[in-house]
């Protein structure tokens, strides 16, 4: 577009000093200037609508945030997921693309208020149709919904998250009740705030009095 701008400044100024010149050697060679310049101009590839530009902006890169926030729900067929962002309703519903395969989904929003928002789900809990599978936009929202290969209840949306249960659970389902309880208040003391540890700290002062008089209580 500027080397355009440039040559129509450059015949605009041409034809101003036609206008000008008296000799003929030198209206001649401005002449041939002239053809040139119009034919160059005319061979410009014309100028790409605003759509197109700014795709071709986007795709050359810009500023892309990473989707963590997300609401899930299931029901006999569908897993969804609620996936919130302000003004989605106002873009061209190509810019919403959402990719599956049959344990996994990509989502891309393109050019939301100057922005790329992508969200990946791998290693889904169990198989999915990739056919019978869609993406809804809503306002201020993207539903994703993953059509169920078998129409049964999943415990959580990925196999990861699946493993990271079943080892929380191990490590408090023992065959000794209390040690599974001084497991839990362990992963209790460790991630609460002080106010959760003054808690802890007392009421296992307060048990061990009860059970031994004078006992020192343990530092967990």
């Amino acid at each position: 577009l500027l080397f355009l701008n440039q040559l129509q400044k450059d015949l605009e100024e041409v034809k101003e000093l036609l206008t000008k010149a008296t000799r003929k050697r030198l209206r001649d060679v401005l002449m041939t200037e002239k053809h040139k310049l119009e034919l160059e101009i005319k061979n410009q590839p014309p100028p790409k609508p605003k759509d197109v530009a700014e795709e071709e902006k986007l795709s050359l890169g810009g500023y892309t945030v990473k989707i963590n926030n997300y609401g899930w729900d299931q029901s006999d067929k569908f897993i969804k997921i609620y996936i919130s962002l302000n003004g989605v309703q106002k873009l061209p519903a190509e810019n919403v693309e959402v990719n599956f395969t049959e344990r996994s989904f990509d989502l891309l929003v393109k050019n939301l208020n100057g922005k790329n928002y992508t969200m990946t789900f791998n290693n889904l809990l169990k198989p999915i149709s990739v056919e019978g599978s869609s993406r809804k936009i809503k306002t201020d929202m993207v539903l994703v919904m993953c059509r169920k290969k078998r129409e049964e209840k999943w415990e959580c949306l990925t196999q990861v998250e699946k493993e990271s249960k079943e080892k929380e659970k191990a490590a408090y389902d023992t065959s000794d009740p209390s040690e599974g309880l001084m497991n839990l208040l362990k992963k209790m003391y460790a991630e609460g705030d002080d106010e959760m540890k003054r808690t802890i700290n007392k009421a296992w002062v307060e048990s061990r009095e009860k059970q031994s008089k004078g006992d020192i209580p343990m530092d967990i």
